[in-house]
């Protein structure tokens, strides 16, 4: 079979067709649309699972932040540490221990140093499943419209990066462990201070030292304590994901999200 190139006037065979400029055959042109890879922008978005990072914090994302987060996480701190405060002191001979401020085996002073650094370690460890999950089953978006940093101090502190990658998973664990600790050591100078002060004005002096009854002053310390902790490191926590997440997509998939938020 022969076909007539119509610019040139002359017989051509299929040897030439697809061969010669201006000679396609729609075979070729289906079999070339097919094997030429997509553009770089639909690859990503076929890859991508997260949202693309907001350019401004979106009012999802405060009542993320702060309702879900803030509120939530000091609702079930307080109740938890009330709890677990009821238990410890109203289960024990507190004649023979008695509770005080600072002396062993019942302080209170002691109680809320180890609150602090457990729920903020804890805290941390629950947040970052929470919203890698949340991220994952794109409930919220992350944040994109902080600038990723540059400082090395900060991008380690960030993971960012292929350098600050842990190198297994107990050093992931181990590195998320040492942020919420970092943290607790935050929070221990804003809220343990103000603590102690408040249960010297509660408590009945004796030995100089304070004593308390079983009832309700210990659990309703822990309570404002523990809700307290959560209200303030909850949502700075989430955030802290957030933007992580925010920086990472900008970096891995930028064509998308500037396609997606505009």
């Amino acid at each position: 079979m022969s076909a007539i190139d119509e610019k040139a006037g002359v017989m051509v065979g299929p040897e030439d067709i697809g061969s010669r400029p201006g000679v396609t055959a729609d075979a070729d042109a289906d079999a070339d649309a097919a094997a030429s890879p997509p553009p770089a922008s639909a690859r990503a978005a076929a890859t991508t699972r997260h949202l693309p990072p907001s350019r401004r914090l979106t009012g999802h994302q405060k009542f993320y932040i702060f309702v879900l987060d803030g509120l939530g996480g000091m609702a079930l701190s307080a109740g938890v540490n009330f709890a677990i405060a009821y238990v410890m002191y109203t289960t024990q001979d507190t004649t023979k221990n008695p509770i005080r401020l600072f002396q062993l085996p019942n302080t209170l002073a002691g109680d809320a140093a180890v609150t602090i650094i457990v729920q903020c370690i804890l805290t941390w460890f629950v947040e970052w499943g929470l919203v890698a999950h949340d991220l994952s089953h794109r409930s919220v978006q992350p944040i994109g419209f902080i600038r990723e940093p540059a400082r090395p101090i900060l991008r380690r502190l960030f993971l960012l990066g292929a350098a600050n990658q842990p190198s297994s998973r107990f050093a992931n664990v181990a590195q998320q462990a040492l942020r919420g600790f970092l943290l607790s050591v935050l929070s221990f100078a804003l809220l343990w201070p103000v603590s102690v002060g408040a249960l010297t004005a509660l408590g009945m002096p004796i030995g100089g030292d304070y004593r308390f009854e079983d009832r309700w002053i210990p659990q309703l310390f822990k309570f404002v304590l523990g809700g307290t902790l959560g209200l303030l490191t909850t949502p700075l926590m989430a955030m802290f994901w957030l933007v992580k997440a925010g920086w990472e997509a900008q970096s891995t998939h930028e064509p998308v999200s500037e396609a997606l938020s505009a």
